[in-house]
């Protein structure tokens, strides 16, 4: 199995070599693609030093796998070239997301759907994927109608710029700026940049990308998003509006037997997800599930995952891993 990782050197790049190897994920040729300035350097994986190559070095190469993770120009460019050649392309980029022709997949939802044909597969915005997770089993038993998501999300969902940022700003170091303002002792209500309608562009992920993970465009779903000065994991505070009527802990029961989610709630023990406990980690924690007594059928919770991995990368290795199992590479 010969997988290219594209954007090797990249925050995200960086943790999909390292779930490749936690996952055992059985590579036999890594092919590390990065930007000019870095082809020829080193990237280390499972104690063995792989050289970075070039896009075009890349497809001929001939991998069976293609991870991309360098930025939505670079996947509208490159991807459809490595399509051509045959290579399964797991973009990690917004470039194919809401493309129709294209699919956006969760393994634990909606895996079943991929085929040999699908040779561009999309992954979903980092703080739809936790999101989805948890939506995803509410709605089939008891049907969505509404979704108010607020997000915290980490500066890690803007790269290395912003982690350095933070640094530099929390040990008093005058440096480059990734954000418009100061990020540490701080809270930016604007994640992306904004759209036409007053909302940002990763407010409207939010919106659009669950419905079609999901196949029913009748959810109605609104987000606002903020960035704060967390390094863990992205947080969100969730109220869903059912069609039907539900039991609380029922709501715990069917979360717990969700592969993919922890539930963390028990506020006697003061027991619920925090970025701290999620960061490294690849599951999407649930708690302060407790019923909306300002509106019928309708439940408020708090949902934390890391970015990084069940947002990111370890999203697309699962992918990945789906297709090696049921023999569509």
């Amino acid at each position: 199995m010969r997988i290219a990782v594209v954007g090797a050197t990249g925050l995200v790049g960086n943790v999909m070599l390292q779930i490749l190897a936690e996952r055992n994920f059985p590579v036999t040729e890594l092919i590390p693609v990065a930007s000019e300035k870095s082809i020829g350097k080193k990237v280390a994986f499972k104690g063995v030093d792989y050289t970075i190559v070039g896009m075009q070095q890349a497809i001929t190469l001939k991998p069976q796998i293609a991870i991309f993770s360098a930025g939505g120009q670079t996947s509208l460019e490159w991807a459809p070239k490595f399509a051509e050649a045959g290579i399964t392309v797991i973009d990690n980029s917004s470039a194919w997301r809401m493309d129709p022709t294209k699919k956006l997949v969760v393994p634990e939802i909606n895996a079943s759907t991929l085929t040999k044909d699908d040779k561009i597969i999309a992954n979903p915005n980092c703080s739809t994927i936790q999101l989805v997770m948890v939506l995803a089993p509410l709605h089939q038993k008891y049907t969505i109608k509404r979704v108010v998501v607020s997000t915290y999300q980490s500066v890690t969902g803007t790269g290395v710029k912003a982690v350095t940022q933070l640094e530099n700003e929390y040990n008093g170091i005058k440096g480059e700026m990734a954000y418009k303002y100061q990020i540490h002792r701080n809270a930016i209500p604007q994640c992306d940049v904004f759209e036409d309608n007053g909302y940002t562009k990763e407010e409207m992920k939010l919106v659009k990308e669950p419905l079609k993970i999901m196949g029913d465009a009748s959810i109605k779903l609104t987000a606002t998003a903020v960035r704060i000065p967390v390094v863990g994991g992205h947080s969100e505070s969730v109220n869903i509006q059912f069609n039907n009527d539900f039991d609380e802990n029922e709501i715990r029961m069917i979360l717990a037997q969700t592969p993919g989610i922890k539930v963390q709630d028990n506020i006697d023990t003061f027991t619920y997800p925090m970025p701290m406990y999620a960061e490294g980690k690849d599951d999407v924690f649930v708690g302060r599930i407790r019923r909306d007594f300002s509106q019928e059928n309708t439940v408020n919770m708090w949902i934390v995952s890391d970015n990084l991995r069940k947002g990111a990368a370890t999203n697309a290795v699962q992918i990945a891993e789906y297709l090696l199992k049921n023999k569509l590479v």
